[in-house]
């Protein structure tokens, strides 16, 4: 009977938060958005490091996961130690020192068992890693990671999955009993399992704020990307504040007011003790929320959006955003129902009233025309507001990209406005070391580059492939 009753208010709850569907005769927007403006400036990559080749068990039957690595981030271990700390999601952890030398230092992987899921889905694996601010003291970091096989049956998801599940998205604790060792030794911990109704766009980060400082409101709270597993287009489980699925969350590590007494709920998260409303969702209706990263000037968090059809979105979210999905892809009408064409829409006139978010930034790919429907090959990369010092004329531009074919973008921070227009999208040329005028795909060997992006603590930035498993340093902007 409870369960019953959950669901009709869930319904309900969808009533109250779902829009009809436009009854219009309007068409599909032919070229949502302009190409985007290709940039004077040259970034220049000097080569950091290349990772160990790894491959996914068993062999997968999607060739796009046979990279050389499948290194997805690169950011410093939060103890001074200069250390890069850089997840595969084949399944190992390593750590750069600062000649970028990798060291192996925990095999997520092996350690979890064979319910590990590495071979099918774009992001399934070890995902994503994230250290405690306070690592240096208390050893403490994060991960996540996909599972499937037996766990399916053996083992419960913390919170609703919105239909019947495919994988599990796995966040652990691990505490390092030397935080200074270049190997792991320790203890581990699970925070939260979610499930996933497809293989993709399950859990993609896991992080801290790394502008948050001791007492602030914020300080040790874990933000928790959550993809819409691929339901999205045909449902509408991002819009359901009742389940995880296609929302930011957000939770503390050290609470013990969650399901299972495994971690907590803020108490500032802005759907807190409201019936049927999960307290953990920070903000919701996202597809791919891939990445996401706090501007260290203004402390402002953008969130890349990987879209549908049509639109790849950089938000600005604050708690208690609707970014849309899947009412809205981007800054246009999505509809689930009676679209042969697979396009976008104008917004309603009455779309004020529904209070969405709107993208700050965005751009659009085009699926093949024999295929309108098939999937473009396109995907927003989020990176990172640059504050570093050692290229100035890099400062104040929101470096992002597209994570296939390997384009780098910026748009100026100061030009993404919630509620204004988009801001304009600019391509980088890039240079190699030498100066000399080259492609990431030229880089990387491979048409398909795959790229991410990753920082350090002073706020310089890189570049990583899974192609070649290289990771580049931006070390000028000509």
């Amino acid at each position: 009977m409870r369960a019953q009753l959950a669901v009709a208010a869930a319904t309900l709850l969808l009533a109250l938060f779902v829009p009809p569907a436009a009854a219009r005769e309007d068409g599909p927007v032919a070229d949502p958005l302009p190409d985007p403006t290709l940039s004077e400036i040259g970034l220049v990559l000097d080569e950091f490091s290349t990772l160990p080749r790894s491959e996914p068990v068993p062999p997968p039957t999607d060739d796009r996961l046979n990279r050389w690595a499948r290194i997805n981030y690169a950011g410093e271990v939060p103890d001074g130690s200069g250390r890069l700390y850089v997840p595969d999601l084949n399944g190992p952890l390593y750590l750069l020192d600062g000649s970028g030398t990798p060291t192996e230092y925990l095999d997520v992987g092996a350690a979890v068992g064979p319910d590990f899921w590495s071979h099918q889905g774009l992001g399934s694996g070890f995902g994503f890693v994230a250290f405690h601010p306070e690592f240096a003291g208390n050893g403490r970091f994060y991960t996540v990671h996909t599972e499937a096989r037996s766990a399916l049956t053996t083992k419960r998801p913390d919170l609703p999955s919105g239909g019947v599940t495919a994988v599990h998205s796995v966040i652990t604790e691990w505490t390092a009993d030397d935080p200074a060792a270049g190997e792991f030794t320790g203890a581990r911990r699970e925070v939260m399992r979610l499930g996933f109704q497809g293989t993709v766009h399950d859990i993609q980060e896991i992080n801290f704020n790394p502008r948050s400082r001791p007492g602030d409101e914020d300080y040790g709270l874990l933000y928790i990307a959550a993809g819409d597993g691929g339901a999205g287009w045909r449902s509408s489980v991002p819009q359901d504040l009742y389940v995880p699925q296609g929302k930011i969350l957000r939770i503390d590590p050290d609470g013990d007011d969650g399901p299972g007494g495994r971690y907590g709920i803020p108490a500032t998260n802005p759907f807190v003790h409201r019936q049927y409303v999960l307290g953990e969702i920070y903000a919701y209706g996202l597809r791919d929320p891939h990445r996401f990263s706090w501007d260290a000037g203004t402390g402002r968090m953008f969130v890349g959006n990987i879209g549908e059809h049509r639109v790849e979105s950089v938000y600005e979210v604050r708690a208690g955003d609707n970014l849309g999905w899947s009412d809205r892809e981007g800054p246009f009408e999505y509809r689930k129902e009676g679209n042969p064409t697979c396009g976008v829409y104008p917004l309603p006139d009455n779309d004020g009233q529904y209070g969405y978010t709107y993208p700050v930034a965005a751009f659009d790919h085009v699926p093949p025309p024999d295929a309108p429907c098939a999937d473009s090959g396109n995907a927003l990369i989020g990176g990172f507001v640059y504050r570093g010092t050692e290229i100035p004329g890099l400062r104040g531009k929101y470096v992002y990209g597209e994570g296939v074919g390997g384009r780098i973008f910026y748009s100026e921070v100061a030009e993404m406005r919630r509620g204004g227009p988009l801001a304009e999208v600019h391509q980088f040329r890039i240079l190699d070391a030498a100066g000399t005028p080259t492609s990431m795909a030229e880089l990387a060997g491979d048409d398909r580059v795959d790229l991410r992006f990753g920082t350090d603590a002073a706020g310089e930035l890189y570049v990583l492939a899974k192609a070649d498993g290289t990771i580049w340093k931006v070390t000028d902007a000509r």
